[in-house]
Order: C-alpha cells, then structure tokens, then sequence
C-alpha cells in the first residue's frame, strides 16, 4: 500500500487547504506562503530530488506514550544496562540533571548553550571509559521500546524505502542505541543512514566515543563532508527536516544555498514559552502531536504526481 492518498491536481498551484494534515489544530504554520510554495517544489521536483533528515530521540520516538510512560533517550538505554559501573550512573545522572535544563532553556542563546553541550559531551566521553561492555545490553533494553516510535513510523520509512529516498537519521544520543531500536522495529532498510556518537574500544574496554563529537547544536550535513553518505546526497536539494529542539532546524546546513528545505518542528516541552521561537524556526510546528502523518501527507502528494508524471509518460511513448 502506497502513502496516504492526498487529493493533488494533474497541473496547477496545490494549496494548504486542500491537505488535511495541515489544516489541524495542532499544526501551527507561520508562513503559510512559503510553506505552500515548497510544497509545490516538492510535488513538481519529484522523489528523485527529495533526501529525509531527522532528529531520532523524540523525533522518531514519542515524546509520550498512550500509558503516560516513559520514554528513555538513545542514552538513557545505555545507562539502564546492569553491568555499568555503579559510580557511572551516578556520576552521569549528575551530568543530566546539570546539563539537560541548559539543552533545553528557551531563554539561553545557542552560542553560550554549544559550550556547555562540548562539556557535557566531553564529560560523559571521559566517564564512558575503562571497563568492558556488550552490545547485546543494548539490544536486549532498546527492543523493550522498539514499539515507542511515533505512530505510522514504519509506514513513512516504507514510503521513504519505496520511493528511494535518502534518510539520513542525525543524532546526538548514543548511536549504538539508535540502530539497535531502528533495526529491531524493522525501518533501518538500505536508503537508512544513522550519523551519531557510537562507542569505541580499545584492548576490549570502552573508551569513550568516536570523532567527531556529534552534540545538538552541530549535526548538521557539513560534518558529512567526505562521506560516502554525503556523495549520495549533496545533490538533491529537496529537503524535509525534522526535530524536535531548536537546534535540529539547523541539520541541513551545508547543503547548496539553492535548496528547498522544509523544517518539521516538534514541540511539546515549555510549549508556550517555546511557541514563538519554534514558529519563527520551523516551517510546520506539530504541538504534542506523537504521529508521523504530516511528512507522510507531504510524501504522499510527491508520490501522485509522481505517479501521474510517469502516467503520462508512458501514455506519450505509445
């Protein structure tokens, strides 16, 4: 079964009010203008043109589930394994509560928030350190969770698979976690890429993460110069960028000036005192909406057109 079906005209402007997704409460537009306009490069740009960048902790995943439990970040599975040692928690539950108030002050500008997140990271790297590990601790706690991503997670990253579109999962949790949950919940298909901070070893003890440092406000696509993710994707310039921290606006910085980027923001944390700013940074601002339905609406009208085109492509060969 194809994406959700979305009315879209053979020719012609496409308008907001013609998609549903975008026409809910929860769903809080700006620039109506310019999130129309993109829309309609989307549609007329095709697949081909069109690369995925998202957040993963509660991006992917909930930010709330229907119990009201919670959802441990990609690092919280790390730290919910019983073999860590007892200090580690401990001294790492200390960073958390020092450093995750700053990550998310709505009032701190970005630029004094940088230095405390190379602190923090720098802090935990130096705690993660010294003693054995498996990854099997990681899988066995993540496929607890693996049915907390948001809903219709495993149909948008079928549309994406179908549709050969670059994703390109961007993360500043622990990467080990990321692909272990991915892979357990069946979307980590072929066009799935995760960049994070994954684990290093040497002498078969944990030391620390591998370079470069990825931390919240510096995953964007510049760090992906030279990789082989990079050649795939620096050409197609038909964005769609989710998150759900101010910093994730800024993931596809690096790609060329001429692209068409169009920012999902998920908002649920400090809602009112965060609204302003979230809607001056994201195009789409979805308040606690814990479903992936509006780039599925988005990559269904991309998907007709793009069936119509070759509709009437076939039909001007005969």
């Amino acid at each position: 079964m194809g994406c959700d079906e979305q009315r879209v005209p053979t020719a012609g402007y496409l308008r907001l009010q013609e998609i549903a997704a975008l026409n809910q409460e929860h769903c809080r537009i700006l620039d109506t203008a310019k999130v129309e306009r993109i829309i309609n490069e989307f549609v007329q740009g095709g697949p081909e043109r069109m690369q995925i960048v998202s957040d993963f902790d509660y991006t992917i995943t909930k930010q709330r589930t229907e119990d009201g439990g919670a959802v441990p970040s990609s690092f919280g599975i790390f730290n919910a394994c019983e073999s860590l040692p007892e200090n580690f928690k401990a001294e790492t539950d200390k960073l958390y509560h020092k450093y995750r108030p700053i990550e998310i002050d709505p009032h701190m500008p970005v630029e004094e928030k940088i230095q405390y997140m190379i602190e923090w990271w720098t802090k935990s790297g130096a705690l993660t350190s010294g003693f054995p590990f498996d990854q099997s601790e990681i899988d066995q706690i993540a496929g607890r969770y693996k049915h907390a991503l948001r809903d219709r997670t495993h149909e948008l990253f079928a549309d994406l698979q179908r549709l050969d579109i670059p994703t390109l999962v961007f993360s500043a949790g622990l990467g080990n976690s990321v692909v272990s949950m991915l892979r357990q919940a069946n979307v980590m298909h072929p066009n799935v890429k995760v960049v994070s901070n994954f684990l290093q070893y040497r002498d078969g003890l944990l030391d620390g993460f591998q370079q470069p440092m990825i931390h919240t406000f510096n995953k964007n696509e510049t760090v992906l110069d030279g990789n082989e993710y990079y050649d795939l994707v620096h050409k197609r310039d038909h964005i769609i960028v989710m998150g759900d921290s101010l910093g994730d606006a800024d993931m596809a910085a690096g790609v060329p000036a001429s692209s068409h980027i169009m920012k999902i923001g998920f908002l649920f944390d400090h809602v009112e005192a965060n609204m302003e700013k979230y809607m001056k940074t994201f195009d789409i601002v979805l308040v606690d909406d814990q479903t992936m339905d509006v780039p599925r609406a988005l990559l269904a009208l991309i998907e007709k057109q793009h069936q119509l085109n070759l509709q009437a492509g076939s039909q001007s060969s005969l």
